[in-house]
């Protein structure tokens, strides 16, 4: 199969800077990621460009550049210049497109496994694309506007093309010394395999395997970064598992390893590793965000350091108990995401996931105030994330995603967190009466009451939650109104608010029910 580029792919802020280069003398290649793209028929995110120009020779060119590194890269601003996005006022641009021109260059030596102690700049983007990790990033395509018609030539010495048509991944030049330049290119290994589904070449796997230990050298955070592209990429059970198979994981989350051959028994299929795999792969099927995988991938972490053999079952089969795994593993997560310099933020909810991940959901034996519980611990703002995480456990045990069961502490969760539909989302209330109106509290402050509730709930726009009865001004008014009615007539009022309030909860538990097919 032959890749063919359509030019009118590239949009036209990238055919400006090109255009621009060229007209001040110099050559222009579109290199990198945005050709493997454009060549596998995906839309580029970012936009690279390799030229002979200079740092200073490019910001020359354009108006607004930024140049903040040391390797040669300056990023170009490109304005949209359409009418929607210039300010009246200052006719300022107010948004602008991205894109990355970097100098030929050849690396000098690595010390650090990480960065070239220096970067000389070469004049041929032959010598450019030696340099590159891998031969599907080491093609360089350029652009001609011939007459306004655009024309693609395409330099690929490496057999990129090739590479992207067999699915393979291999580095440009000797594994080895690719890794040993850049030791983070392990994980870009790794990445790219569970991002685009490509197979890693055999030589450049043995030297992974060979050189894993360097990665020992590379900062937190940028393990952190590769990390979660291979947590977010379409088959982040493919990437964990190759990383434990290349020894890259013990210099990421030894801890996952634990729970290699760490047997479960009982209902569960796979050991613990296999089991938060498949866990971990179920949330990426359902394309959850970060939190989520984050949370399937460590709700179990906890239990090879907790795990009892208890041999007093019946029938002296015996069975595996994991006690208070979910505070353990808790604890674990919180080292781990403090070691990898995560956000605060995300650990701490990552944390609380595994920490409550074991909530007891049989709504035949559970109580609503259990529920509440349960979303107290966790929040209201997380609760429906926590049960994203236990239908990743479930099947994570190959079991089904929402049984029935499941289902109905879905309403009992639904029927928690509804707003109450009492006396007290009436914006007046007893206390108020007694101290503003000067009422004696009593029988019929609590008729008063329900007499107002009853109108609130008939009024039509108390759908919305914006009641216009149940507002301060009317209530007091109305209160003066019923206090002057006799006993009977007004505790007869009260009665039908008593009412009204039962038929409003019991249709709202009905369209919960209806809502999870219960």
């Amino acid at each position: 199969m032959k890749h063919t580029i359509d030019p009118n792919k590239i949009p036209e802020f990238v055919s400006r800077v090109t255009k621009t280069l060229e007209k001040g003398g110099f050559e222009t290649y579109l290199v990198g990621g945005c050709v493997r793209d454009l060549l596998t028929s995906k839309e580029p995110k970012d936009w690279d460009v390799s030229t002979n120009a200079k740092p200073e020779e490019i910001q020359a060119l354009f108006e607004k550049t930024v140049y903040e590194n040391k390797f040669g890269t300056v990023g170009v601003l490109v304005p949209h210049e359409t009418s929607d996005n210039v300010s009246r006022e200052s006719k300022e641009p107010v948004s602008y497109e991205t894109v990355e021109v970097t100098t030929y260059r050849k690396d000098g030596k690595y010390s650090d496994n990480r960065h070239p102690e220096e970067v000389t700049y070469s004049e041929t983007i032959d010598e450019d694309l030696k340099r590159r990790d891998f031969t599907m990033n080491s093609i360089a395509l350029a652009i001609k506007d011939i007459g306004g018609i655009k024309d693609i030539s395409i330099k690929d010495n490496y057999n990129g093309i090739k590479d992207i048509n067999d699915r393979l991944i291999r580095t440009t030049g000797h594994p080895d010394e690719r890794f040993q330049e850049d030791a983070l290119r392990m994980l870009r290994t790794v990445r790219f395999s569970a991002q685009l589904g490509f197979a890693i070449d055999g030589d450049t796997l043995a030297s992974i395997s060979k050189n894993a230990d360097l990665l020992k050298n590379i900062s937190a955070e940028r393990i952190r970064d590769e990390f979660i592209k291979i947590i977010m990429s379409k088959d982040p059970m493919l990437g964990v598992g190759l990383l434990v198979r290349l020894g890259l994981n013990k210099y990421i989350i030894p801890e996952l390893e634990e729970g290699i051959n760490c047997e479960q028994l009982g209902e569960h299929v796979y050991d613990v590793f296999e089991h938060i795999l498949h866990a971990l792969g179920h949330s990426a099927n359902k394309n959850t965000p970060l939190d989520i995988r984050l949370s399937a991938l460590f709700h179990d972490i906890g239990k090879p350091r907790t795990r009892r053999w208890d041999g007093t079952k019946a029938g002296g089969k015996g069975k595996f108990t994991f006690y208070g795994h979910e505070v353990v593993g808790a604890r674990m997560v919180s080292k781990i995401m403090e070691r990898l310099k995560f956000p605060k933020d995300l650990s701490e909810k990552v944390v609380k996931m595994v920490r409550y991940h074991m909530f007891f959901s049989d709504p035949d034996l559970i109580t609503l105030s259990a529920v509440r519980r349960t979303i107290v611990n966790v929040g209201r703002e997380n609760i429906w994330d926590l049960m994203q995480v236990r239908e990743c456990d479930r099947v994570g045990m190959k079991k089904k995603e929402a049984p029935l069961r499941l289902r109905k502490y879905h309403t009992m969760i639904e029927e928690a967190l509804r707003a109450p539909t009492s006396v007290g989302m009436l914006k007046i209330n007893g206390d108020y009466m007694i101290k503003e109106m000067k009422m004696p509290a009593g029988r019929k402050m609590g008729w008063i009451l329900h007499a107002l509730l009853a109108e609130c709930l008939e009024d039509p726009s108390v759908d919305s939650g914006q009641a216009t009865k149940n507002n301060l001004e009317y209530l007091e008014k109305r209160t003066l109104e019923l206090d002057k009615l006799p006993d009977d007539e007004l505790m007869s009022l009260g009665e039908k608010g008593k009412m009204a309030k039962e038929k409003t909860e019991e249709e709202e538990l009905n369209e919960i029910k209806k809502k999870y097919n219960v």
